[in-house]
């Protein structure tokens, strides 16, 4: 069992390397963009409204911090479940810094230089020089201060991947063959406990997606962690008769085996594994 997600610097191609590298394998390939339409639908927002993620204004963001993070926890909530299914290589949407620490996941980051960049954007965009540049370094800024504002993290930081690749040193199809190898080598060692882990990982996920959701229990505070199946949940909401409420929806979500209601913090939602 094994999954690939990339994250990648804009004009970097690599979703175009994550597609190559889902056909060498033989695997599923998924975007972002996919991901996001799925979201849409199963929580019932419109595509546009996840599609907020790509706003440039960073006042906005701070206007709809709590809304922004709800949107996120849809989008994760989906993309963990569909790495469950095993065997796919999804790409684009800052996907591999979502996707927890486990053996079986390789999380990559796609980069390349602001030159060669620029240039991918030119010709894709069909734009000038100039405002390719400007565009480049423009989502560069923004995607780093979005990044540290909802999930407090900077995306550039090489200790959030496992393979960070320069997309202009060799032939895409080159670092496609070395991303499948390195498949192909975390497949052969992942075990039942990197399993385990993900699908915690992504119980815990859903839950806390399905929580934000609901309109009654939307702005309650409660952490979500999961282990073996079992949800442990805290938070000041946790009281009656709304624990009765939040317990009821964590129990509507597959692979949930039994719920917990604690003062303590509750187990890291992605455990490592």
């Amino acid at each position: 069992m094994a999954v690939i997600a990339i994250s990648q610097q804009v004009g970097s191609r690599g979703i175009e390397l994550g597609r190559l590298t889902a056909e060498q394998l033989g695997w599923r390939f998924k975007t972002g963009q996919e991901l996001i339409a799925e979201a849409a639908r199963r929580f019932g927002v419109s595509e546009d409204q996840l599609l907020v993620f790509d706003l440039r204004t960073p006042h906005f963001w701070e206007r709809l911090r709590s809304e922004s993070h709800r949107y996120l926890a849809y989008i994760r909530a989906v993309l963990l479940k569909e790495l469950t299914h095993d065997s796919i290589v999804v790409a684009g949407r800052a996907l591999a810094h979502l996707t927890p620490p486990v053996r079986c996941a390789l999380r990559v980051r796609v980069v390349s230089p602001i030159a060669a960049r620029i240039k991918c954007t030119e010709q894709e965009e069909r734009l000038s020089a100039a405002s390719a540049e400007k565009h480049v370094r423009e989502i560069d800024r923004e995607t780093k201060a979005r990044s540290q504002s909802l999930s407090g993290v900077d995306v550039d930081d090489p200790t959030l991947y496992d393979l960070i690749v320069n997309s202009s040193g060799h032939p895409l199809d080159t670092i496609a063959r070395l991303l499948a190898a390195a498949a192909g080598g975390i497949s052969a060692t992942a075990d039942a406990a990197a399993r385990s882990a993900l699908r915690d990982a992504a119980i815990a996920a859903e839950v806390h997606a399905a929580l934000l959701a609901h309109p009654k229990i939307r702005d309650a505070q409660i952490a979500v962690g999961c282990r073996a199946g079992t949800v442990r949940l805290t938070g000041p909401g946790l009281v009656a008769p709304w624990d009765e409420l939040v317990c009821g929806v964590a129990r509507t979500i597959d692979g949930v085996t039994a719920v917990e209601v604690g003062a303590e913090q509750p187990p890291m939602p992605y455990p490592t594994a």
